[in-house]
């Protein structure tokens, strides 16, 4: 698909499903081509291919069918749940530059300088330091010398990069079966049935690969706890909000709770964490350092998880907890847009605010491509609780990060204004086989089917996101 002129989702899903200066579920398109998914040089070395099966798309010139591709489409962007609540952009580029450090002043939330002292050209206390002194921070004297009197600075930057992960799901039905539905059990067609519940569960594995906890990325095929057994096919799978939302101090933290429970080491000092654990983006930057301690980096988002993952160190939800977040993020240049939990969290909140005589609001929002957004006055959308005015989504696959009893769901408070999907195609729905004069294609006498996604998450600024965990009920 050429790229140069798609902008935005809309001229996206224009191109995809032929919707010419159209909105909403305009979706039909004439009948035409749809070429091979073909293979793909990734980021990390591998190859993507079709794998086996790959018949199934060389008879597709009539089989390629825009309706049931958008109408999963629409679910994904259109319910209330993890998926939906991301702004969605184009695939345009597999990398992103990200600025890692100041000009001066430091990276970290606040702008630091030296009070006092001597500022000796190319220390810290200098201009362009990690902590300047407060009057060599741009303040020149009149008729200033370039050079002399101040010099140039240059902000650190830094790439990061991804490739886009193909999501699909195949089914099938038999001749026999297709004609037998129509006389014993009054199913009817059972094409139709099979295809309702396939899109919706096309759908539903893509918003449990988003909320797929850390630890996932660190289980092991034999229970082994043995860095080099590390499952390794979860990386096929979108890049988890648990994982983009994380920290280097969040995964010592988890090895410090022991093996087993959560992310284990090579060595008992919790250095060597799995690459795919600490890898993000291309960037190892949350990797333990050598004696197993955590490094502060601009990769670490705001992780608020108390003491620690030991079952004794598991707390209750409280809103000093929850205010702490949203001032943290916000003191990081973040701007909280959705909450995202589980129901039985947003239940237990609802009764903390209750017992001090004060209330959930209410507001009703409409998902769009562009992330989760109210909309005053209209008729269409979702009424939900928010929180000083952030929604809040419930999940049901949100996981229950910690050891305690009575646990809570996690709580991921996002600025979708730098957390995205990154969309190369839109879902669409295949279809080859006996019904459509085409056995041979498929090698079965009946018919195959597959919804197919292909993007990935992406973020450019890991301080304006934030994760509770740890949490119970009591």
């Amino acid at each position: 698909m050429a790229h140069n002129y798609i902008k935005t989702m809309r001229d996206l899903e224009a191109a995809s499903y032929g919707v010419k200066g159209g909105s909403g579920n305009s979706l039909l398109k004439s009948a035409g081509t749809v070429g091979a998914i073909g293979s793909g040089y990734m980021h990390d070395g591998a190859t993507a291919s079709l794998g086996t099966g790959s018949t199934l798309v060389a008879h597709l010139s009539s089989l390629y069918n825009m309706v049931y591709g958008k109408k999963v489409w629409s679910m994904i962007n259109q319910e209330i749940n993890a998926l939906a609540m991301i702004a969605k952009r184009p695939y345009t580029a597999s990398g992103w530059r990200i600025l890692k450090d100041r000009p001066e002043g430091g990276s970290g939330n606040t702008f630091n300088v030296t009070l006092g002292g001597t500022a000796v050209a190319g220390s810290a206390t200098a201009s362009g330091g990690s902590a300047p002194r407060a009057d060599k921070i741009g303040g020149v004297p009149e008729n200033a010398k370039l050079g002399a009197d101040f010099i140039a600075l240059t902000p650190e930057y830094t790439t990061l990069y991804t490739s886009p992960k193909t999501i699909a799901h195949m089914f099938e039905f038999s001749e026999l079966a297709l004609e037998m539905a129509k006389i014993d059990d009054g199913v009817g067609d059972i094409r139709a049935l099979i295809r309702e519940d396939m899109g919706k569960a096309h759908a539903e594995a893509q918003n449990k690969m988003i909320l797929m906890p850390l630890e996932a990325y660190d289980q092991t095929t034999d229970n082994s706890n043995t860095v080099g057994n590390v499952i390794t096919g979860i990386t096929l799978g979108y890049t988890s909000l648990h994982k983009i939302v994380s920290s280097s101090d969040e995964a010592n933290a988890m090895c410090d709770a022991g093996a087993g429970n959560y992310l284990d080491t090579s060595v008992t000092t919790n250095a060597g964490l799995h690459a795919q654990v600490c890898t993000l983006y291309g960037n190892t930057d949350r990797q333990l350092d050598s004696s197993g301690n955590p490094t502060s980096t601009f990769m670490d988002a705001v992780v608020d998880y108390g003491d620690g993952y030991a079952a004794t160190d598991a707390r209750p939800l409280t809103l000093t907890i929850l205010n702490a977040m949203l001032r943290s993020l916000r003191e990081n240049g973040g701007s909280p847009k959705v909450i995202l939990t589980g129901y039985d969290t947003i239940q237990h909140l609802g009764d903390l605010l209750q017992s001090q005589e004060r209330f959930l609001d209410r507001k009703e929002i409409i998902p769009t491509h562009n992330g989760v957004r109210g909309v005053k006055g209209s008729e269409v959308g979702f009424r939900v609780a928010t929180y000083y005015d952030i929604p809040l989504i419930p999940c049901k696959d949100m996981p229950k990060t910690g050891l305690g009893s009575n646990k809570l769901s996690d709580m991921l408070v996002l600025d979708t204004d730098h957390l995205w999907l990154s969309v190369m195609k839109p879902t669409q729905y295949f279809e080859d086989g006996i019904d459509n004069g085409n056995p041979f294609g498929v090698g079965t006498l009946g018919n195959q089917a597959m919804y197919r996604t292909i993007a990935e998450t992406g973020c450019s600024f890991f301080k304006g996101q934030g994760k509770i965990t740890n949490l119970t009920s009591s």
